[in-house]
């Protein structure tokens, strides 16, 4: 039986590596994506694949996707790339780093996805994991990184919804405080307050309970110290005349 071939962008450091090495651990083999060139020594570690792309562009994640499609097409994908929000409202805003961060937090997520679809269609179902973020079921000082979050999230639920009966699932993953580069210089102040700080394995486990369950259109929080189940959203119910 041939290695599932699971795709990973953003795998070149934190969740992301955690998760390429987490899946080749497991006999899968792994394709890793991103621009930082970090990604092929994971590669080269785990048995498995870089292709230096940015996914933030359609062009970018379709390489990627060819590149696993090429080795067996995709088993499980996990869009997991993301950068901080990088500005703010008021006098500094950039609206570059404002269209670059809902470039990596959000379209790659839809290029992704439209990307992978048509191969799992024809093989008859896949997974699909988004790395969101606890900033996309609550509020966050980070308002640009939130409103992509949440909008992922809302992405991933809808997407399910449109899939019906299909056995393709799509789930969102929600880390909350995980120890990665980019939260790093924030760690000593997150344990002096207090805070659990968890480490990139969590979210590997929280992958394979999730891809166990077989559920889709979930978004599934993942915090040290907390039980891990989908999050609850508020029903909504539509007005309708009489």
């Amino acid at each position: 039986m041939a290695e599932p071939v699971v795709l990973v962008t953003g795998g070149a450091r934190g969740i992301g590596a955690a998760l390429a090495r987490h899946h080749a651990a497991k006999g899968a083999t792994v394709v890793i994506a991103d621009v930082d060139e970090g990604g092929a020594a994971v590669a080269d570690e785990t048995g498995g694949v870089f292709v230096h792309s940015d996914v933030s562009t359609g062009d970018g994640t379709a390489a990627a996707v060819r590149a696993a499609e090429d080795r067996g097409g995709i088993a499980v994908l996990h869009l997991n790339a993301g950068v901080p929000g990088g500005t703010a409202f008021g006098d500094g805003f950039d609206t570059d780093r404002y269209r670059r961060g809902i470039g990596v937090n959000l379209d790659a997520v839809v290029f992704g996805i439209q990307a992978a679809l048509p191969g799992m269609r024809a093989r008859g179902g896949g997974a699909i994991l988004v790395t969101a973020s606890l900033a996309g079921l609550a509020i966050s000082g980070d308002v640009f990184y939130a409103a992509a979050k949440h909008a992922a999230i809302g992405l991933v639920r809808s997407c399910a919804a449109t899939l019906g009966e299909s056995p393709i699932t799509v789930n969102a993953l929600c880390p909350g405080f995980v120890r990665t580069p980019m939260l790093e210089p924030f760690v000593p102040w997150l344990e002096e307050a207090g805070v659990l700080v968890a480490e990139p394995a969590l979210v590997c486990e929280a992958a394979d309970a999730v891809l166990a369950s077989g559920r889709t259109g979930e978004a599934w929080p993942v915090q040290a110290g907390q039980p891990f189940e989908p999050w609850r959203f508020g029903q909504v119910v539509v007005s309708r005349s009489s």
